[in-house]
């Protein structure tokens, strides 16, 4: 289990597969430094961070999925800590940021799904939602993808909604990172904080 959470009631947390750039997000919303890394899994435990005179803290919790030279058991861990983790921090949580990669989600969803399989992060998307999270897909690396509106749409369909994309803006945010374009992610996650009363976190947004 994750026990390194600074002492803070309010929480945004980032989740997702490994290299889809939660740290670079991460980066671009704190202008803090955290270890990315060309290979996937390099985050093990969350990155914290937190303003010493705000009652906040912003945690990116290690990706899932495959990583290279990691046993299936050490991968399997780190979905359950993450999980236990949200579970646990259910009633601070103001937001929960599903990072995606808008290039290869779908097909990542599509080659995981069967009658029998939700894939990991279609089912963690659901699953912020039940612990009464608000829960944002920001589709990153959206520079690299050509048919904007389609893939979007694509996106919304795999989570349960109904295209077009553009009627779940609170929702689903196109970003890139690692250009600095995380606009439409700051105003969904605003909306969420404003629903829970805490204006005063807008200005890291």
């Amino acid at each position: 289990m994750f026990e390194t959470r600074p002492d803070r009631e309010g929480e945004v947390v980032l989740v997702g597969r490994s290299n889809v750039g939660k740290s670079t997000l991460m980066r671009e919303i704190t202008g803090h430094t955290f270890d990315t890394g060309q290979r996937p899994g390099v985050t093990r435990k969350p990155n914290h961070y937190d303003w010493a005179s705000e009652d906040f803290v912003i945690t990116d919790l290690p990706g899932f999925g495959f990583m290279k030279g990691t046993p299936e058991e050490v991968r399997e861990q780190i979905k359950t800590d993450v999980v236990q983790y949200i579970e646990q921090y259910a009633d601070n949580i103001l937001a929960g940021v599903l990072v995606l990669d808008g290039k290869a989600a779908v097909d990542i969803i599509d080659r995981h799904s069967g009658p029998d399989e939700v894939p990991h992060t279609v089912e963690l998307y659901h699953f912020l939602r039940d612990v009464g999270v608000p829960a944002v897909i920001a589709v990153n690396k959206m520079d690299k993808v050509d048919n904007r509106d389609d893939r979007l749409d694509e996106v919304a369909e795999r989570f349960g909604l109904v295209p077009p994309w553009k009627q779940w803006q609170d929702v689903i945010a196109p970003i890139s990172a690692k250009r600095g374009t995380i606009g439409p992610l700051n105003e969904a996650v605003r909306t969420h904080l404003h629903e829970a009363e805490r204006d005063d976190l807008f200005k890291f947004f």
